[in-house]
């Protein structure tokens, strides 16, 4: 498709109540959206579990249950390891694909450049790094777990 006809149906989109068009060939495919993209939230099961509680129970419990929260989704690391965490929000894989084998397991010793996992965001695949020689103590989340910025996704221990 020639830059006019693209341009043509650009204009064509924009003069008329269409959000969205899509058209498809054996050569090409073209897609084309406008409007604001509808906005996804997520949450967690145990949220709404924890907050409920907290009206009908007195203070102390109250106080207790984010602890426990916090004490599940923070893995406690022991000084002698450090965390590797995802640099970004997205869904965590150990595996390149579904009938891979995973990037690693627990026990090897990989070397600094090497691929630990995928996290994808906004499909887009982003391969997570190795950033010094390392030997796999743990792996935190499980294979396809949601994963938000700065969380932990391995400990190692430096080599």
């Amino acid at each position: 498709m020639e830059i006019k006809d693209l341009k043509s149906l650009i204009k064509m989109v924009t003069e008329t109540d269409i959000t969205e068009f899509k058209m498809e060939n054996k050569d090409e495919k073209i897609l084309i959206k406008r409007g604001p993209e509808k906005e996804v939230i997520h949450v967690a099961a145990p949220a709404p579990v924890a907050a409920a509680p907290a009206p009908v129970a007195a203070a102390p419990v109250a106080i207790s249950a984010p602890e426990v929260s916090a004490v599940s989704s923070t893995p406690v690391v022991d000084e002698k390891y450090d965390a590797i965490p995802s640099p970004i929000v997205g869904t965590f894989y150990r595996k390149p694909s579904p009938d891979a084998t995973p990037f690693c397991e627990v026990g090897d010793i990989v070397d600094a450049g090497q691929v630990l996992c995928l996290v994808e965001a906004m499909k887009l695949f982003n391969e997570i790094e190795a950033e010094f020689k390392c030997k796999i103590i743990e792996i935190v989340k499980a294979d396809a777990a949601p994963v938000e910025y700065g969380e932990t996704l391995f400990l190692v221990e430096r080599l």
